[in-house]
């Protein structure tokens, strides 16, 4: 049974609690022992809390049995990212800087209503230092494992979030995606991964990369998603910047009613802006074409933009040198040596450099908002290749400097503070997870879910478990 119970959904879990065939305790028992299978050979926890993980499970037990759960995902095991407060648990952000003293007694908005609605929280997951790049590792935590091929990075910057949900350690997890830090992972560990829309999962503390950065989920299929948006993008008054509830029916109803009539474009290389590797545009190529075949309009057509990776490193090497700023020399030197060069360039802009950024930002969302005024939704690769070596930040010999050179389809729709989500259609020939991304209007959340679901129930998304 335990092999089994790491394999469910959460909504298998909870329709299995409901029917007694299992309990939060039975769960959460076969997530640690998962947990202690594949650590610390993928690397992809900071913190497991084994007893605090139980002691939620059998509350949660005792509920279900009196037939009272007490909300949408009672004694499902969690697992939050280490950049998200979490209330008796340090928060450390993958940086030796950090102190793990304290009491620890808040958690951020997103974690606040998992615990409302009785989640159980096995631990939290690794994150490169300060969440600054498209990979996971850091000085404090070191490197995190592709489930796929342990020579391999998961990506980043959700990295261990992804990694944990692809190997059964919990089918629900919290990342955050400032540049595809959701999305990049998702794609290399073949699970869904979604960036909201901005504002749309409340967020606490407000991240030093500005309006770049979400909270998003990732799970093991866009249902999950549905359910745990439900959950997570409940108000919160920290937040200034949260929208106002979604409305009626939420999201879990808002995935249902498929692709017929809709109108796609599909972008496979952002008007030949991005070399996609021949297996990764095969797959993507191959589940566009199932959309066509669920009744989707489908037209190959590109969004009008060129690459804004020059305005998206102002803003983002900024909010690093902001991070790092009230630092001691000390505490600056045990940085990460990429983390300390993007901070030394970030406090090298002006707020005119910063500004002019920001024009090109803007400029950027009203051509999207333009391009959604015809099509429903955009498709592209997730990323244009699969996992390379972990413990660096660009593929060996590919003459890159930074991550966002192998990124370039995800971190335009954090400046446009557009839903986004990453699916899982496939394997190159090494047996790599490809990701497809659909790109959704401000706000048309729940469409970018339905187009997802709709991939997952003709059997184009998701891949055998590593």
């Amino acid at each position: 049974m335990t092999t089994e119970l790491t394999g469910l959904t959460a909504q298998d879990l909870l329709d299995g609690y409901r029917k007694g065939e299992f309990s939060p305790v039975d769960a959460t028992r076969a997530v640690l022992a998962r947990i202690e299978e594949t650590e610390p050979a993928l690397n992809a926890f900071v913190r497991v809390d084994a007893q605090g993980a139980l002691r939620e499970a059998e509350a949660s037990t005792e509920r279900w049995r009196r037939g009272e759960p007490q909300g949408l995902v009672d004694g499902v095991p969690v697992t939050v990212k280490d950049i998200l407060l979490q209330r008796g648990a340090p928060t450390l952000k993958g940086s030796k800087s950090s102190r793990a003293e304290g009491t620890w007694t808040e958690d951020a908005p997103s974690v606040a209503r998992l615990r409302e609605h009785g989640a159980v929280f096995v631990g939290k997951t690794t994150t490169p230092e300060f969440g600054w790049k498209g990979v996971t590792d850091s000085p404090l935590s070191g490197a995190t494992r592709n489930p796929y091929d342990p020579s391999r990075t998961a990506g980043g910057s959700s990295g261990g979030s992804a990694a944990a949900v692809a190997v059964g350690a919990g089918p629900l997890s919290l990342g955050t995606d400032g540049g595809g830090s959701v999305r990049i992972p998702a794609a290399f560990c073949g699970i869904f991964g979604l960036k909201p829309t901005y504002g749309r999962v409340p967020l606490y503390p407000a991240s030093a990369f500005g309006t770049l950065a979400h909270v998003g989920p990732m799970t093991r299929s866009a249902a999950d998603a549905a359910l745990l948006m439900d959950v997570i993008s409940g108000p919160d008054p920290r937040d200034w910047s949260a929208l106002a509830p979604a409305g009626a029916g939420g999201f879990r109803e808002g995935i249902q009613g498929g692709v017929r009539g809709l109108r796609v474009a599909f972008s496979p290389s952002l008007g030949g802006q991005v070399a996609v590797r021949p297996p990764v545009a095969h797959a993507v190529r191959s589940a566009v074409e199932r959309l066509a075949g669920l009744g989707a309009y489908v037209e190959e057509v590109d969004p009008d933009f060129t690459d804004p990776v020059e305005a998206f490193h102002v803003l983002w090497f900024s909010g690093a040198a902001r991070v790092v700023q009230q630092l001691t020399a000390a505490q600056r030197e045990s940085l990460d040596p990429g983390l300390r060069e993007i901070c030394a360039q970030g406090a090298r802009y002006s707020a005119l450099d910063y500004l002019a950024a920001v024009d090109t930002r803007m400029d950027l969302g009203r051509r999207m908002g333009l391009f959604h005024s015809t099509y429903d939704v955009l498709v592209t690769p997730s990323l244009p290749i699969t996992a390379f070596e972990a413990g660096v930040e660009v593929p060996r010999g590919s003459g890159l400097r930074r991550w966002t050179g192998w990124t370039p389809f995800t971190y335009p729709f954090n400046l446009t503070q557009q839903p986004a989500a990453s699916v899982p259609v496939g394997v190159d020939g090494d047996g790599l997870p490809v990701g497809l991304q659909v790109v959704g209007a401000r706000h048309q959340d729940a469409l970018v879910l339905r187009v997802a679901h709709s991939l997952y129930e003709a059997g184009v998304a998701g891949i055998p478990r590593p």
